[in-house]
């Protein structure tokens, strides 16, 4: 397995310096789970070319031109999309400066967009890359607002063209970090919020009276105002985080009073209230290892909200709220099906239904035809602790599966087996 792992990993670090929307690529003879309509397809075939899916079934005709993947014993699914991280705004957790993905300024809210701090050369890109993320919401958030920003989605494919939709939400908090924002008290979050829904809405229709000083004094800045438009006519979801019931209760007649484009991010408590979400369609954003009362918000955590949530009809999609090891979500999903959660259920939250929850869905989150070729050759289960991804394609390039761990892991992997080199390993490779 080992020797086959670092084989596949030389062959496609090679194919990922081909040009880069040129190449065509066949993975044949895997069971490919395309979490469309075709459902589960076995020895089946992906084509892809120029970035996209061009095929998929288990009679595609191959051209001659097409790089052959052999993927036999293996499966196929799309890749893994983290519906919320901080990929390229954070670094080193005890290192400010390091750190991009929170505001502390008053002058800005809502028009806070971290996606000009992101930096794509980040190690935590390749590390989670190589694992099976293909593709990530990057939020930021704020110090000194219960409305926290905007947040993009980038592809983990590179240094260009990597922002695929900026922005895709607004990031806001409620719940005990929300009242702490606001002086002290949930009902403030709440009147803050409504305040800049409301100025926001009358802003957009006395644009001209403001310019002139012809309009009452607003909460928020000018551009604040501006970025809230695609959110206050609901073009565009409001991700409030927020784990007690009652507080998604309130987040729910807040969004049903201004008619936003709700979801829920945390939702602890969410299965107590999934009828409510089910009927209002709101998704929940959630980290399935949650079972403990780490707060007074969460005391009714537990490993099965995932399921409940589902199974009352809620979308979910999963996250670990851990950009370093965003690719443990596999694990969580795994969890959520010994938890009663359908296991194709818990592959389509860390990988279709993030798209949906974001209206990506048409370009991406299922293998079918003329949708981006965001396709993982696994191991095995991918839901499983020991198995691991053999080939990672974005966008349809074959990417390296190297990372500065793995150049670690190589660099001195001599010194921990017998008879090791004499020299010290920092004279190996100055």
């Amino acid at each position: 397995m080992k020797r086959l792992y670092i084989y596949m990993s030389l062959t496609l670090a090679a194919l990922a310096a081909a040009p880069a929307l040129a190449d065509t690529y066949a993975i044949t003879g895997g069971t490919v789970y395309t979490l469309g309509t075709a459902g589960k397809i076995d020895n089946g075939t992906v084509l892809i070319r120029d970035g996209k899916i061009v095929a998929v079934g288990a009679d595609v005709a191959i051209p001659a031109d097409a790089k052959r993947i052999d993927a036999t014993g293996k499966m196929v699914t799309p890749g893994v999309f983290d519906p919320e991280s901080v990929f390229g705004l954070d670094e080193v957790d005890q290192v400010n400066e390091t750190q991009d993905e929170a505001l502390t300024s008053t002058r800005y809210s809502a028009a806070f967009d971290p996606t000009d701090g992101i930096n794509p050369r980040s190690v935590l890109i390749p590390v989670n890359r190589l694992e099976g993320v293909t593709r990530a919401v990057v939020a930021g958030g704020s110090n000194s607002s219960v409305l926290g920003g905007l947040g993009s989605v980038i592809s983990l494919d590179g240094t260009e063209g990597y922002v695929l939709k900026d922005p895709v939400a607004l990031f806001v908090t409620l719940g005990e970090a929300g009242k702490k924002l606001a002086g002290g008290a949930r009902g403030g979050a709440l009147l803050q919020l409504r305040e800049a829904f409301q100025d926001a809405k009358d802003y957009a229709q006395n644009r001209a009276a403001y310019d002139k000083a012809g309009r009452r004094a607003y909460s928020l800045s000018r551009l604040d105002l501006e970025a809230l438009q695609p959110f206050v006519t609901g073009q565009l979801p409001v991700v409030v985080q927020v784990d007690r019931a009652s507080d998604i209760e309130a987040a729910l007649k807040l969004a049903a009073d201004f008619k936003l484009k709700l979801v829920i991010s945390g939702g602890a408590e969410a299965w107590m209230v999934a009828d409510k979400l089910a009927r209002a369609q709101v998704p929940v954003i959630l980290n399935p290892l949650r079972d403990l009362p780490e707060a007074f918000e969460s005391l009714g955590s537990t490993l099965e909200d995932a399921a409940r949530l589902q199974k009352a009809g809620v979308l979910i999609a999963f996250e670990t709220g851990d950009s370093h090891k965003s690719w443990n979500v596999k694990q969580a999903a795994g969890n959520a099906v010994a938890n009663g959660l359908p296991w194709i259920e818990a592959l389509k939250a860390i990988m279709l239904n993030p798209a949906r929850i974001y209206g990506l869905d048409k370009t991406s989150g299922t293998l079918e035809a003329g949708k981006d070729a965001d396709v993982v050759i696994w191991s095995g289960d991918p839901l499983e602790v020991t198995s691991f991804a053999d080939a990672v394609f974005i966008r349809g390039q074959a990417v390296p599966m190297t990372s500065r761990q793995t150049e670690l892991r190589d660099r001195y992997l001599p010194y921990v087996k017998p008879n090791p080199p004499a020299l010290p390993p920092a004279y190996s490779k100055p």
